[in-house]
């Protein structure tokens, strides 16, 4: 996959998700950096100080911003995934606030899964500890490119550079053994008093570097865009099957054969040669549509109908991709998940639904390779068995083809849920990391699930 990188210069937006440890100050960090950056109503200020007041809090509770369920107000806990926006002169973003609880493990990759950047919160008191590390090892295996190694509350350790250097030196340790390494940019800061949060602060000269938010508006991240591969996994063919002639269009719906999706990358264009799959069939993009009328291009994470130059084969679940840029096709693959469920275990022979952008196969789990020990990113063979939480290596087997990238090239195309069967809970969430040959016979595969 080609990449590129926003300007920062110009407004963009920046997806970012904060992780840590319970009470390293999550929320208080968010809370802070929109209190700072004016970036809160003055009725939602009101609310926080009366519920601080009523929780006999010494300080306005900036945490309350984000922990919106009651049991998060009244355990002091992030629970769910809470997303916030705000904007400055020079970005937009959107924050993913995830929990710290090792039993919400699983919300955290929900949050992350889309974050172009990591905040990882460390205590300055406590430095690197089990869920620091396995919080970065999410965000590594999430292919979250930047990480911000915020060292909060430097203001309960006098702002000692010396602990400050401790921590990014063993922080630097434990990364250096990860395959897909992150850059990493250390702050050391106050997220109850603002130090380093929105402004430099004065209690830190020994620190040279920017503040987080100075760091949030210019940091370069790598972005989905028209040089990616073009993707458009199809949603629907839209048939009218009407006599109407279509203005905006320019044509009569009796013969209108559209294929509706949304691009999940890269750029289409009018003219261009494509493949659709399944039937892997040629043809030409005669037209792109929207309900606004026609488009001379198809640009990421907006929804298109294409139309074709010749009658091809494919429906819901297939594919749409640039004849240049073909897509893998295969029924068997190997993948890293994190398993969601609770109240079940993921077992070798398990079956289960599987749902990859539009598509929706049956899918066995054929074996499972190994877990991974997120303390010491350590590979065990020993368990072959999944519980709430577990993070490791499977082999799956689908019914039919899917038509996908590996999650390294496409975070869109290579990522896929596991549906239980019988409750139809979404019990893992999956990354496609290695591809296995296409089975001919699809119908005995099928027949096999």
């Amino acid at each position: 996959m080609t990449t590129t990188t926003l300007n920062p210069t110009e407004s963009s937006l920046l997806r970012f998700t904060t992780a840590g440890s319970v009470d390293d100050g999550k929320s208080t960090l968010i809370g802070r950096l929109l209190y700072d950056s004016k970036s809160i109503f003055e009725d939602q200020l009101l609310a926080v100080e009366e519920s601080s007041k009523r929780r006999g809090d010494e300080h306005v509770n900036l945490a309350l911003l984000t922990d919106g369920l009651r049991a998060e107000r009244e355990q002091g806990i992030t629970i769910d995934v809470a997303y916030r926006y705000f904007a400055t002169p020079k970005r937009k973003f959107i924050i993913a606030d995830t929990p710290g609880h090792i039993q919400y493990t699983r919300n955290m990759v929900t949050g992350a899964s889309t974050a172009d950047l990591a905040i990882i919160l460390v205590d300055a008191r406590l430095g690197v500890i089990e869920q620091t590390r396995r919080h970065t090892y999410l965000a590594s295996l999430l292919r979250i490119g930047q990480v911000v190694l915020a060292v909060n509350k430097m203001d309960l350790v006098n702002f000692d550079q010396a602990i400050f250097d401790k921590i990014v030196s063993d922080y630097a340790a434990f990364t250096k053994g990860m395959e897909n390494l992150p850059k990493i940019q250390p702050i050391p800061m106050s997220a109850l008093n603002g130090d380093n949060v929105v402004d430099r602060s004065d209690k830190t000269p020994w620190y040279t570097g920017p503040s987080l938010l100075e760091h949030l508006e210019t940091v370069q991240v790598q972005s989905e865009t028209a040089a990616d591969a073009a993707r458009l996994p199809v949603q629907w063919v839209i048939r009218p099957m009407s006599d109407k002639h279509d203005e905006k269009l320019g044509v009569s719906l009796h013969d209108y054969r559209g294929f509706a999706g949304r691009v999940a990358s890269g750029t289409f264009k009018v003219g261009d040669e494509v493949i659709a799959y399944p039937s892997a069939m040629k043809s030409c993009i005669t037209s792109i549509d929207t309900f606004s009328g026609p488009q001379s291009e198809a640009i990421p994470q907006l929804s298109y109908s294409f139309t074709l130059a010749d009658e091809i084969d494919t429906s819901r679940g297939g594919m749409i991709v640039k004849a240049s840029e073909p897509v893998q096709n295969a029924q068997e693959f190997d993948a890293m998940i994190c398993w969601f469920a609770d109240k079940k275990t993921l077992k070798p022979r398990g079956r289960f639904h599987l749902r990859h952008t539009t598509n929706d196969v049956r899918a066995i789990v054929t074996e499972v390779l190994y877990k991974v020990d997120i303390s010491t990113l350590q590979k065990s063979t020993e368990s072959k068995e999944f519980a709430l939480n577990d993070i490791g290596c499977i082999r799956v087997r689908c019914s039919s083809p899917i038509f996908f990238d590996l999650y390294s090239q496409n975070r869109t195309t290579g990522s896929f849920v596991l549906v239980d069967e019988q409750s139809n809970n979404t019990v893992a969430a999956g990354m496609i990391i290695r591809s296995l040959a296409v089975t001919d016979d699809y119908e005995d595969a099928g027949a096999a699930i």
